[in-house]
């Protein structure tokens, strides 16, 4: 079959591998319908992720047809149609059953690795490094599900794959932010990031009770969506300070909520992004917190702020003085997928969220590498590899 393969930063390659099989028998094995290009995926790309090797298949962001189930397998049947989860979960251990799906204790082979470095191991995910699992990914003709039972969601009739697809990744994963921050009616929340996770927190704060939303980000186009589509008032960080910017908006009090969409590579227009990167360069850092710094500082006293932008390692120069002060929640993690999957595919079919738009562009697997080239320069909201 044709994968879309890393072969070092910077290069992706298609190439023909292997087809995948049946090796447990709770797995399954889909045709891959679409495939999504995310956020998380620049990192691996951009060599901010070290555990990648040559010929690893990328891609957790996909949904597809089964054509295959083990012995074990009991929901799915041969021809559904269905979204997976990004997020690998067991479904059997202390976390799975408390909802946690992202902590699983059992989903990754490859637990010693992460151990090092977090102290204990999270999920395996997808096409992400061999510190989390070394499961092929999605771009890829075909794909092989561990835990099948647990993560493959059957799409409801007549809801379109171009909506479906984003329901594996960013739809969840910006719903849990807006979860996470604990939104009450009535609250301001300010979201940092308008790709696609941030386009979709920017919805889900609204379902879950926010009178307004503030996005920020710097690139016109999903300024634009953010405005006419999900319906968030737009700060441009390029134009304006930020902090007098918010503070101004909400009568001086600052966001109720503040929830960080964009992670370990955030950039700015100031001087801490060349801090930032001065560090990373002499190793003293591993991420960019830029976004972190800006959301604990705007959020007001007693506040929330909600981290669902990835961050991977190190980080230097948090303002810990004002989180404390201010008595701030912090709440944050990579998303619980499973818990939150078959209510939002019943949004979508209610029409109550909206996440087809951001298809900008469908390609091929042969056109992998520029895909990726024109979704690290942004100028595309989502690629989406069509492999067949």
């Amino acid at each position: 079959m044709k994968a879309l393969c890393y072969n070092g930063v910077g290069d992706l390659r298609t190439e023909r591998v292997p087809d995948p099989t049946i090796i447990n028998p709770k797995d399954a094995i889909l045709r891959v319908i679409l495939s999504s290009v995310c956020g998380s995926d620049l990192h691996l790309l951009n060599g901010y992720v070290p555990t990648m090797r040559e010929g690893d298949i990328i891609g957790h962001e996909f949904m597809g047809e089964v054509i295959e189930i083990g012995s074990e397998v009991k929901n799915l049947k041969k021809g559904d149609r269905v979204v997976v989860c990004s997020i690998l979960g067991c479904g059997e251990c202390q976390y799975c059953q408390s909802t946690q799906w992202s902590l699983c204790d059992n989903s990754n082979p490859h637990a010693w690795i992460p151990e090092k470095a977090y102290g204990y191991s999270p999920a395996g995910i997808f096409g992400y490094s061999h510190a989390f699992g070394g499961y092929a990914g999605s771009h890829a003709d075909y794909i092989r599900v561990p835990y099948a039972d647990r993560g493959c969601f059957v799409i409801p009739e007549g809801l379109p794959d171009e909506a479906a697809v984003f329901a594996s990744d960013a739809l969840p994963t910006g719903f849990m932010a807006a979860d996470l921050a604990d939104i009450q009616p009535g609250n301001v929340v300010a979201i940092w990031g308008c790709g696609g996770v941030g386009q979709m927190a920017i919805q889900s704060a609204f379902l879950l009770g926010a009178s307004r939303v503030i996005a920020i980000d710097r690139e016109p186009d999903r300024l634009r969506m953010a405005k006419e589509i999900s319906g968030a008032e737009v700060l441009d960080f390029s134009k304006v300070d930020v902090q007098e910017a918010l503070r101004e908006m909400t009568g001086g009090r600052g966001p109720d909520r503040c929830i960080d969409c964009v992670g370990m590579e955030a950039v700015s227009e100031g001087l801490d992004y060349y801090y930032d990167k001065t560090k990373q360069f002499v190793r003293l850092e591993s991420d960019r917190p830029i976004v972190l710094r800006e959301a604990i500082m705007a959020c007001r006293k007693g506040g929330t702020v909600s981290i669902i932008g990835v961050y991977g390692g190190l980080v230097d120069s948090i303002p810990m003085g004002a989180a404390m002060n201010k008595a701030l929640t912090f709440r944050m993690g990579q998303q619980h997928g499973q818990r939150y999957i078959p209510r939002l595919l019943e949004h979508l079919q209610k029409g109550e969220l909206n996440s087809s738009f951001m298809l900008t562009h469908k390609m091929s697997l042969d056109q992998g590498m520029a895909g990726y080239d024109l979704f690290n320069k942004k100028e595309t909201m989502r690629v989406v590899f069509a492999p067949q």
